[in-house]
């Protein structure tokens, strides 16, 4: 399967300051979450993606096109036109109708007229705002705002979604509704989605993959199983009896306690080079039971803290 993005050491600075550092990657089609605190790199990133800046240094690929910049206009048309972009600000123009408005985008990507704003009727009767169509869309609610941006990156039909935090200034119900239209673009159309943000539920509703970052760097990739089950050191154990001599006995051990459910359930973490033989062996000098030992994987939660460092 040819890559969706390829990223070799990509590096960008703006004067002294190094907004992304040596940035590899290797991401295949699908939905990709793109998850960091602000400040972590995402939106520079997202504009080098687009052609819209270059690296400073690095190459890098979007579905086999190079990566453009400020001098290659040929590179970022080609580039361009296989991407639909939602950006986090608003980015409407204030007179315009909202067929208006997404027929403006797909002439902006090359359609012809007539061919965009057949388009701009399809997508906006999909996205459910056909009978706001041809109202002003200043005014658009904040619902209505977000789906008219995302209308405008699907007109010209593009094979790759990025969004900047496509949920931002939505109400509960407005945010699992627009998480399910990305999810369904995704699922049903064949998109390749990359949506970042800095909210873990938006990624865990919508991602099959996660890139976390922070500091301008990656600070971990993958899908969100792998990414949450390599932790080797934690332990859910459930004994029966008297447990609290044994429970000091692992504590003496090195092993630290992460949670007590009051039931007779912990979960804890071992040290390097810890024996699970090492729970029974404790167990049977005290007296005492275990009901079961399993694997305790993180939560995406607990990654993304202990990732970007709390």
């Amino acid at each position: 399967m040819q890559p969706l993005i390829t990223l070799n050491a990509v590096t960008r600075m703006f004067g002294a300051f190094t907004a992304l550092s040596d940035i590899t990657l290797s991401l295949p089609p699908g939905r990709i979450g793109l998850l960091g605190p602000n400040g972590a790199g995402k939106s520079t990133l997202l504009k080098i993606l687009m052609g819209l800046i270059p690296p400073t240094s690095g190459t890098g690929r979007v579905l086999n096109e190079p990566l453009g910049g400020d001098g290659d206009t040929e590179g970022n048309w080609h580039l361009r036109r296989l991407i639909g972009f939602m950006p986090e600000a608003d980015a409407l123009v204030p007179g315009l109708t909202g067929v208006e408005y997404v027929s403006l985008a797909g002439e902006l990507y090359g359609m012809p007229r007539r061919e965009a704003t057949r388009r701009a009727h399809e997508v906006l009767s999909y996205l459910e705002l056909e009978e706001a169509r041809y109202r002003r869309v200043e005014e658009y609610s904040a619902g209505m705002k977000q789906r008219a941006k995302l209308a405008q990156a699907l007109v010209h039909d593009p094979p790759v979604l990025l969004l900047d935090e496509p949920t931002s200034g939505l109400d509960p119900a407005g945010r699992d509704a627009m998480l399910r239209l990305v999810k369904a673009l995704a699922a049903d159309h064949g998109k390749s989605v990359l949506l970042s943000t800095h909210l873990l539920a938006d990624v865990e509703a919508v991602c099959e993959r996660v890139v976390i970052m922070a500091g301008g760097k990656v600070r971990g990739e993958g899908t969100v199983a792998e990414l949450c089950a390599r932790r080797q050191d934690r332990v859910r154990v459930r004994v029966q009896g008297d447990a609290t001599a044994y429970r000091t006995d692992l504590e003496t051990a090195g092993v630290k306690l992460l949670g007590d459910n009051g039931q007779g359930e912990w979960r804890v973490t071992v040290p390097t080079g810890w024996s699970n033989l090492t729970f029974f062996q404790h167990a049977d000098a005290r007296g005492v039971v275990i009901r079961s030992l399993t694997r305790d994987d993180e939560t995406l939660e607990e990654l993304f803290l202990r990732t970007v460092g709390g």
